[in-house]
Formats: C-alpha cells, sequence, structure tokens
C-alpha cells in the first residue's frame, strides 16, 4: 500500500490531485464521468461579488498544444453560490475549495467574508490575477504592494485555509509568492494563464473578441514547472501546482519540482475522467519506484 494523503498546512488532501478553477464547473457537470470523492479536492469556478455576464463571444479558440480562454469570469454571484450552489454539492467527500475574484479589495473582502460562513467549505482560493480597476487595469499579483494589499485584508475576515493563486506574468513569481507568505497566505497555487493571442490570418481578425486572453495547457507545462521550482525554493509554505498537466507523468513532475498537490484544468475538457486516471498512475508510479509515502516525493528534484 501506499499513502498518497498530503497536508496543505491544516487542509489534508486525501491524495494531491484536484482539478482547477474554470474547468471542472461545480463538480456537477462531471457527476456523470467521475467518483468526485476519489479526488483530493476541486476548485469551483471564479465567483464574484455580483453577477458577471462575461466577455462577448467569441471567447474561447484553439491554439497548438493548448487553448486560449477569455470568459471573463461569468457567473451568478457569491450570494446565488450560497444560495443555490453550496446546498447542492457541500456533500461532496472531498475538499470543496471556492475560487475568490474581484475588481476591487473590497470585493474580495465581501465574498471571502461570506464563503467563511460555510461549514462544507475548508479553504478558498484567492484569484489575485484579476485587474484592479481602480489602479487602471493592472492585476493584482502583479507587483508585490499590490498582491499583498489584497492577501492582507481577505485574511483579516477568512478565518479558514487561504491559498493564494499567483499569475504568471510577472518579472519575478517568487517575490510575489513571498509577499503573500508574508501577509498570512496559507499556500499558494500556480500558474494562472499566461497572457496570449491569436490572429485568423484569413479574415486578419483576432480569434477573441477582447483580442487577448489566457493561455493554457500542454504549451505552458515547461514555464509553470520552472515557476513551482522557483517558487518552492522561495517561500516555506505549501505550493500547489498547475499548468499543462496531462497525465501521471506530468504531475509527478511538479511534485518532484516542489508541489505538494497539483490541479489538473484544460485536460478536463479533453477527458473527463482524466483526474482520477492520475491519481491511479500517480500510485503505480510509487509502487514501481518503491515509494511508500507521497510527501518523500516533494521537492525531490536530483540537480545534475
Amino acid at each position: 500500500m501506499v499513502n498518497l494523503e498530503v497536508k496543505l498546512k491544516d487542509l489534508i488532501l486525501k491524495n494531491p490531485v484536484m482539478t482547477a478553477s474554470g474547468t471542472f464547473g461545480y463538480g456537477e457537470e462531471f457527476e456523470d464521468f467521475i467518483d468526485i470523492s476519489q479526488l483530493g479536492g476541486i476548485v469551483v469556478k471564479g465567483t464574484t461579488r455580483h453577477h458577471r455576464e462575461g466577455n462577448p463571444y467569441p471567447r474561447m479558440a484553439e491554439t497548438p498544444s493548448g487553448m486560449l480562454n477569455a470568459v471573463g469570469l461569468q457567473n451568478k454571484g457569491v450570494e446565488y453560490f450560497c444560495n443555490t450552489i453550496y446546498p447542492r454539492i457541500k456533500h461532496y467527500n472531498t475538499n470543496i475549495l471556492v475560487n475568490v475574484s474581484g475588481s476591487v479589495i473590497e470585493d474580495y473582502v465581501e465574498t471571502a467574508a461570506m464563503i467563511n460562513e460555510l461549514d462544507k467549505i475548508p479553504a478558498i482560493e484567492l484569484n489575485i490575477s484579476c485587474p484592479n480597476v481602480k489602479e487602471g487595469g493592472m492585476a493584482f499579483g502583479t507587483n508585490c504592494a499590490s498582491a499583498a494589499s489584497v492577501v492582507r485584508e481577505v485574511r483579516k475576515v477568512y478565518k479558514k485555509h487561504l491559498m493564494v493563486k499567483l499569475s504568471p506574468n510577472v518579472t519575478d513569481i517568487s517575490e510575489i509568492a513571498k509577499a503573500a507568505e508574508a501577509e498570512g497566505a496559507d499556500s499558494v497555487s500556480l500558474i494562472n494563464t499566461l497572457l496570449g493571442m491569436a490572429i485568423d490570418a484569413e479574415t486578419r481578425k483576432p480569434l477573441l473578441s477582447t483580442v487577448t486572453g489566457g493561455l493554457s495547457g500542454p504549451c505552458v507545462k515547461p514555464v509553470a514547472l520552472r515557476m513551482v521550482w522557483q517558487v518552492f525554493n522561495a517561500v516555506k509554505i505549501p505550493i500547489v501546482g498547475l499548468g499543462g498537466i496531462m497525465n501521471a507523468k506530468d504531475a509527478i513532475e511538479f511534485i518532484l519540482a516542489g508541489a505538494s498537490a497539483i490541479q489538473i484544468g484544460t485536460a478536463n475538457f479533453i477527458d473527463p475522467q482524466v483526474s482520477v486516471k492520475v491519481v491511479e498512475g500517480i500510485k503505480e508510479y510509487m509502487i514501481r519506484h518503491q515509494v511508500e509515502n507521497l510527501t518523500d516525493l516533494i521537492g525531490a528534484i536530483k540537480e545534475q
């Protein structure tokens, strides 16, 4: 038998496999394909203080080895989540995390405070890749001061596990991670999508209504892996790695680079059963390499 349990400080995961926000809905959409209780956790789609329609169509486009999205955090707001969605999913026998997003710090704080009251939600994932409308649209997570400010204010009202999702669209992601850690983050997840664009050469028009969007999928994996390794060497809090994980081999690489757990995103669109397949693949790897505890693999990369 192998032990896949991992601890993100106080948050205990039965295994290191989670699903990434925006790629797994609220979990209900995948009930016909997998037993959700087999996962370490799920991160439900981005939730904001108020209803958001999202961006105009088209807002998704395929790219070589990946995809672009500019959905724009379409959701019905935190009150709808608390009153309608939460009662339907709170029975899941796994960790349910809510991805919290906002345009101003006050929105983050109010949303986090409301979710703090939900007994069956043990953690939130704070999405600091959102544009700060008060500061001219620059994302909260692209400089240390603004990242620190939103984490600091949310920490005052949110009493459970606070995971902060980091943007890769920065000069040095380890500095942002240290700022989040200093303000009370219990863990960090990385990476969010890279900024990209695509053009139809025949029509000479961009493929997304917003021109640019978030790039995800296998093409971003080497960047994500490098950033996880950098952050592992910069902070003491646990790391959740994501970005182009398509199978168990990819997941193991992130764990070796320093991730205590991983999230699967774009791959869910290709194979709705991929998350449970990755759990089984990690087990097989551990048996083959005679590793008893998954924690022995965290950051176990061998330097050249």
